[in-house]
């Protein structure tokens, strides 16, 4: 404490839970804007994942589901997380088993793209898979 007064800087706590606590002669000030910088750094190389979705109804037809295929394949190779699903509206609940064979049918037809992470699933009026791109 003499040394930091002696210099007019301050004694900051490195590491406190070693043995003898870790400590340094600098300016705090300083000190605390080179930690922000460093998380900031930190943060920035994160990979953030986005989710794209793709809906689907019971009956949908062969045309609709190549152009939808097409729009799957782009955003898994752009690195982007896949949320298909099937949507159920009104009575067409009972078509639940058509729902699942679409979605599998998309998994089987996407694989050299991306894995599937959750199989079809029904929750409420939705049957909802999830397919992660492959790493490159």
């Amino acid at each position: 404490m003499d040394i930091a007064k002696e210099q007019e800087l301050d004694l900051v706590e490195i590491s406190p839970k070693a043995v003898p606590p870790v400590c340094k002669v600098i300016d705090y000030k300083k000190f605390l804007y080179e930690q922000k910088k460093r998380e900031k750094a930190l943060k920035s190389k994160a990979t953030k994942v986005t989710v794209k979705e793709i809906r689907f109804g019971p009956q949908t037809d062969e045309h609709d589901y190549e152009f939808k295929k097409k729009h799957a394949i782009k955003f898994l190779k752009e690195g982007a997380k896949l949320k298909a699903f099937v949507f159920f509206k009104g009575r067409s609940i009972i078509f639940k088993d058509q729902g699942q064979i679409l979605l599998l049918r998309l998994a089987q037809e996407l694989e050299e793209y991306g894995k599937v992470e959750q199989m079809p699933k029904l929750e409420g009026k939705r049957m909802i898979m999830f397919i992660a791109p492959k790493k490159k």
